[in-house]
């Protein structure tokens, strides 16, 4: 049993019911708050999306708000001009393009303003049950480069893209949404940014990193 295996099998142990912790009611709704959730925390969006939704339920309604509305709406998830372009952009590419619905679909959904590949494997994986890789966000990546899972270069620049490659070869195909789940709840429980629990994580006796940080 490799280590990816071994962390794997006791991070599921560990967290056993473990699911993406943005709340939603569809498929679009979930983009928008995997879109807002950049450089932002899922709670503080999941706070923002009640209101925003109810304001505007629909993929047509994100098109006719006048862009103003929907950085007030959305402003304190930070970047917010930005993400109220993106989003409005997105819901006019799937309304003129995809009939008004969300594609599930990578290559489709790469082309909408906003969706990158962490992005687009979080709506496959959680919106339609599709894996087609993995979502590697800062905990997945800063996980990675801890418990020796990923190339410390790679870690150290941060290339999302190669590290879910590197990952995605470790692991079957049919764990590879679950265990970013896994990384990203025990980034956010134990292990830090800058001061890691290892006293209390479960991977101290197989991480490479335990109680050097």
């Amino acid at each position: 049993m490799g280590n990816a295996d071994k962390i794997l099998k006791i991070l599921k142990r560990e967290y056993p019911e473990v699911k993406t912790a943005l709340h939603f009611g569809d498929v679009w709704q979930l983009l928008v708050a995997v879109i807002l959730s950049a450089q932002c925390t899922d709670e503080r969006v999941n706070k923002v999306t009640p209101e925003l939704f109810k304001k505007l339920p629909k993929v047509e309604d994100f098109v006719k708000v006048k862009p103003e509305t929907l950085e007030q709406l959305i402003y304190s998830t930070g970047f917010y001009m930005a993400k109220a372009k993106n989003i409005k952009g997105a819901a006019e590419k799937i309304l003129k393009e995809f009939g008004g619905k969300v594609p599930g679909e990578m290559e489709d959904l790469l082309k909408l303003p906003g969706v990158a590949r962490k992005t687009a494997n979080v709506v496959l994986n959680a919106g339609f049950g599709k894996t087609e890789g993995m979502a590697v966000d800062t905990h997945v990546i800063r996980l990675s480069g801890r418990l020796g899972l990923a190339d410390g270069k790679l870690v150290k620049v941060k290339n999302a893209v190669k590290i879910e490659r590197e990952l995605m070869k470790k692991l079957p195909k049919m764990e590879w949404g679950n265990f970013s789940h896994l990384l990203i709840f025990h980034g956010r429980k134990v292990c830090f940014a800058r001061k890691p629990n290892c006293k209390k994580c479960k991977l101290n006796k197989i991480c490479p990193s335990a109680f050097k940080i």
